[in-house]
């Protein structure tokens, strides 16, 4: 499975099947694969530019660190999928008897918390690429300030549609108390990386004069 790998028109045509994957982690991790990339065009921009000398090593290392986000974003896509299998095949268990309703239990309940990390993770390498696009917004090119705000909009987008699949994960989970955990990870990460989305959104917009 590597859907990361697939042509834009491939990938689409999957996720709007019936098929159980691609879904909506895998498409928040492309959508956050998106804003890595935008990230780093515009310290691409950036770099040698000598109007913008004084943040050269800033941005060099934004680079390399957009790179990696960008990567890791794209391999979740498929760790998604993967983590996800296991769940679709859970629910297609037989539960007529008691036994095999206590197996199907058992299995949906590791299934479910296997499936649940790889959202997570998504909404974790959003707080870590909202930095980086904030340092853009202030110290990249002018020239692609507005490409800083969109990258902004889609690490949010990214974030939101990732929290979804974290939810919908552990509302049907058994440990609750571990369920509760992943949920007050998970609303944290949705404020702290949603308000400072927000700011970044609303300082290009007022830079180009919304």
């Amino acid at each position: 499975m590597a859907f990361q790998n697939n042509t834009i028109e491939s990938f689409m045509n999957d996720l709007s099947s019936k098929a159980p994957v691609p879904g909506g982690g895998g498409a928040s991790a492309l959508v956050g694969a998106l804003s890595g990339a935008l990230t780093h065009m515009v310290a691409s921009l950036t770099v040698g530019k000598p109007k913008y000398a004084a943040v050269e090593a800033e941005m060099n290392d934004l680079l390399a660190q957009s790179d990696a986000i960008t990567k890791r974003f794209l391999s979740l896509m498929d760790e998604d999928a993967i983590a996800f299998e296991p769940l679709a095949q859970a629910y297609r268990l037989p539960k007529d008897t008691e036994e095999q309703k206590l197996e199907k239990e058992r299995v949906m309940e590791e299934a479910l918390k296997s499936a649940v990390l790889p959202p997570l993770r998504i909404m974790e390498i959003c707080a870590d690429a909202v930095s980086l696009i904030a340092l853009c917004a202030e110290k990249g090119s002018v020239v692609a300030v507005s490409d800083a705000g969109v990258a902004a909009s889609l690490c949010r987008a990214a974030l939101e549609g990732a929290s979804l699949n974290v939810l919908i994960n552990t509302r049907t989970m058994r440990d609750r108390v571990y369920a509760e955990e992943l949920n007050n990870k998970a609303r944290q990460l949705l404020e702290q990386v949603s308000t400072a989305a927000d700011l970044i959104y609303q300082q290009v917009s007022k830079r180009l004069g919304a």
